[in-house]
């Protein structure tokens, strides 16, 4: 720590003469102070925990007020000898309080927003999911709307709707600038200036009220370490100065995979994902908390493999009666030819099935993660449950296109716990057009058909992963519902 009054000068060492000595003493700098977490600190150190969060806090706060992010009567406030736990406004807000301040970015379709209960909040992660692209995109806007059949379920086009929305006054919009953070290719701007000149509510704003790509800020973050970096120091800045009212990461996986190896099946490499992913968690809910903003992240997914029928159970014979196939006596043959008949006779029914509307979700046991992922990932399994007069027997060729559709959304369950919805794009063939596996290249919009599904939202009912959704398309401009199509436009 003889680094602190070399960095800060003006630092208060003396509210903190209990945790300098042994600080100095484990070799800990500033920068070790801003990097590694307080309980890492707090371990090598042997020091309370809370002290150590205290003083890593106040350092942090100290070098923002030099960069002009927070004002000096803030940091004395909040810093100065202890936090101040007494302040209890932001958990006495009442349920009218909540409304009030609700503040939504639409996406400019009546069906669509429906299906969000307004649109996409601030102060919650969101997370749009689906697959990706199948060819490389077209940046010109002349040839985007030909390349859609080669293009994946349409994360990008949903998510660069919302970066001009989130512009617009209330209640399209937040009337604030925007960030989006890639992983993977940089921000399309000939894509958002088709959107802007498409789309008849945005091409009939005057200049003044229309959203402009100068208040886009981009950034790319080409690994890991980097995304960590910005995420933790950059974009609170940022906000902080810019007022954003919305963060785009995309896709939030993208890095994560990248940094896999042969070894990172292992209990180390997977404990180490897990705490990654929940610093992340954290990181993103503090962001959209504090300063009252949307982050809406795009998700890659992995095929899912399941069996097309489930497995018998398998019988344990027992040592005291096993079965004799072969046998001296006279009677040998008869006795085996009955033990090989019961030997391959396959097993009652269980006495206790499930019920009949859940039986097409039966292919694991009920508290499995394998089943229960039906309910959250936007994928299911099997097709939705029906009532029992309904009940139809499903052809072995529809459960294999069922199994090849479903999909698991990546990082786990461990990163589904930290957003608060999950918005599934699904893609499928349309098998009605030219018949099953037809390889026609007609119309682009006839031979593949989108689908929108709310898996699960904290504010709203959403759409669930049984059934179809909301099917839509991506049009010049950006994303519109097929159920409600404004007059002259195609």
């Amino acid at each position: 720590m003889t680094d602190l009054l070399h960095t800060l000068p003006n630092f208060p060492t003396k509210l903190y003469t209990n945790l300098i000595p042994s600080l100095e003493r484990k070799l800990i700098t500033t920068t070790d102070l801003l990097t590694l977490e307080p309980l890492e600190i707090a371990r090598r150190a042997q020091l309370p925990l809370l002290d150590v969060r205290r003083l890593t806090r106040h350092v942090l706060a100290t070098l923002q007020s030099q960069l002009g992010v927070l004002s000096e009567e803030r940091v004395l406030r909040e810093y100065e000898g202890h936090l101040d736990i007494t302040d209890t406004s932001s958990l006495s807000r009442n349920g009218s309080a909540i409304v009030t301040k609700w503040s939504v970015i639409s996406t400019l379709d009546p069906i669509l927003d429906s299906a969000l209960s307004g649109g996409i909040p601030t102060g919650y992660i969101t997370e749009v999911t689906g697959e990706r692209f199948s060819s490389l995109f077209s940046l010109h806007f002349d040839v985007v709307l030909t390349k859609h059949r080669l293009s994946g379920a349409g994360k990008t086009q949903f998510l660069l709707s919302l970066l001009i929305t989130a512009q617009l006054p209330p209640p399209y919009g937040l009337s604030r600038p925007t960030v989006y953070i890639s992983t993977e290719h940089p921000l399309p701007t000939p894509r958002l200036t088709q959107i802007l000149r498409t789309h008849t509510q945005l091409s009939s704003l005057t200049p003044l009220q229309k959203p402009s790509l100068s208040r886009i800020f981009s950034i790319q973050t080409p690994d890991l370490e980097s995304q960590d970096h910005i995420l933790a120091y950059q974009v609170p800045v940022l906000l902080a100065r810019h007022n954003a009212g919305l963060i785009v990461i995309d896709s939030i996986a993208a890095n994560y995979r990248a940094e896999r190896s042969s070894t990172s099946s292992s209990g180390a490499a997977l404990g180490l994902r897990t705490s990654q992913l929940l610093k992340l968690g954290h990181q993103l809910r503090s962001l959209a908390r504090e300063h009252d903003c949307a982050i809406v992240v795009s998700n890659q997914v992995a095929d899912r493999f399941a069996p097309t029928s489930p497995s018998p159970p398998q019988t344990r014979q027992t040592s005291a009666s096993p079965p004799h196939f072969l046998s001296s006596s006279p009677h040998g043959s008869s006795q085996g030819m009955q033990s090989l008949d019961a030997a391959i006779m396959p097993p009652p029914p269980p006495s206790n099935p499930l019920p009949q509307p859940y039986q097409s979700l039966s292919i694991y046991p009920p508290l499995t993660l394998d089943h229960q992922q039906n309910f959250f990932t936007g994928w299911s399994s099997g097709p939705p449950p029906r009532l029992h007069h309904e009940q139809t027997p499903q052809s072995a060729s529809q459960r294999s296109v069922q199994n090849q559709n479903s999909k698991t959304p990546a990082l786990g369950l461990v990163w589904t716990n930290q957003i608060a919805c999950r918005i599934a794009l699904v893609k499928k063939r349309n098998l009605g057009f030219g018949g099953e596996g037809s390889s026609s290249t007609g119309d682009g919009e006839r031979l593949w058909k989108r689908y929108m599904k709310i898996a699960f939202a904290s504010w709203g009912p959403g759409t669930g992963s049984m059934g179809k959704g909301i099917e839509f398309e991506i049009w010049g401009g950006g994303v519109r519902s097929l159920v409600m199509k404004p007059e002259g436009e195609e």
